[in-house]
């Protein structure tokens, strides 16, 4: 637990409340309201936040002395906090305090970041795990591992859509498409294996002897079949294919869920892995290893980001 409020999602400012997190009706009105604090922020971004701090449970607390619905520690609290509801107290466990509390929270610190090079966003919430202080030390998200993988898991939760009974939208898909990666975080590398239903066994053998046959799971490739299959897309099974039915894009127009290709040529590509935002990937990377998020520099020949060109599946 950081000395200050721990982090929260991160979603396009203006998304809809419900796009990726389930809020007590309690609550909603709240959350749609505050979330519209600041234009760095969101009603889904304070959703997710809540969730993540206290499953929305507005008598929390932690062994270190965070409180209420939004895991204030007291010293926060007392700089922070609000009287929402104009009743005359600021109390931390009551939500209709704590609320538009958070939310002033993250604008503020969005404030305090904004000169810190990097995605914006990833900064403001490294900020709320953290402390405006790494951020600024570091010159953007620190080289803590728990901060780190905080804002990578936080930022695919806001993301994540929810239910709804009308057509997705693009980037509600392309957000299914992360969440459905992002299920996959810890299942083994295969080589050749994955399908659009899942994990599979794979085959033999890579270039460096490595063999499937044994391992349920996924290679870079297969990961990317089965995300996209989800959304009713059916891509190649290669990386090589799926480069050749999809479309460059440049890398500032980069979105979370285009695919990210790594090699020397169209031609000659040996990696994809999925675009989280910030810098990140999602992959399955190599044998040995797991799916796993990675830093989209971490392999140096980088060749091309592109965005599938949808060939719907049959069960689409």
């Amino acid at each position: 637990m950081a000395a200050l409020v721990q982090a929260a999602g991160d979603t396009p400012a203006g998304s809809a409340l419900g796009l990726s997190v389930s809020v007590p009706d309690t609550y909603k009105g709240l959350i749609e309201k505050a979330g519209n604090t600041c234009p760095e922020i969101s009603p889904n971004l304070l959703a997710a936040l809540l969730k993540t701090e206290s499953e929305f449970n507005p008598k929390a607390g932690s062994p270190v002395g965070a409180q209420g619905i939004a895991q204030f520690m007291p010293s926060t609290w007392e700089s922070s906090g609000v009287d929402g509801n104009g009743d005359g107290k600021r109390d931390v466990w009551d939500p209709e305090d704590a609320i538009p509390s958070a939310a002033k929270y993250l604008c503020g610190l969005a404030k305090d970041v904004k000169d810190v090079p990097g995605d914006k966003q990833s900064n403001m919430l490294a900020a709320y795990n953290a402390g405006s202080g790494a951020v600024l030390k570091y010159g953007g998200i620190p080289p803590y591992e728990e901060t780190q993988g905080y804002v990578r898991s936080i930022v695919a939760l806001a993301q994540k859509p929810a239910p709804i009974g009308k057509a997705a939208t693009p980037t509600e898909q392309a957000a299914e498409v992360v969440n459905s990666a992002q299920e996959m975080i810890g299942t083994p590398y295969s080589w050749g294996g994955g399908s659009a239903n899942g994990p599979t066994t794979g085959t033999c053998c890579s270039p460096n002897g490595s063999s499937g046959a044994s391992v349920t799971g996924f290679d870079c490739s297969g990961l990317t079949l089965y995300a996209y299959a989800r959304i009713g897309i059916s891509l190649p099974r290669t990386a090589t294919e799926q480069y050749a039915a999809s479309e460059p894009v440049k890398p500032e127009q980069a979105m979370p869920g285009d695919l990210v290709f790594y090699g020397s040529s169209p031609n000659n590509l040996h990696h994809v892995g999925i675009y989280v935002g910030g810098g990140w990937i999602l992959n399955a990377p190599r044998p040995g290893t797991q799916v796993r998020f990675d830093r989209m520099n971490a392999m140096g020949d980088q060749f091309a980001i592109a965005r599938p060109i949808p060939h719907h599946s049959k069960e689409a």
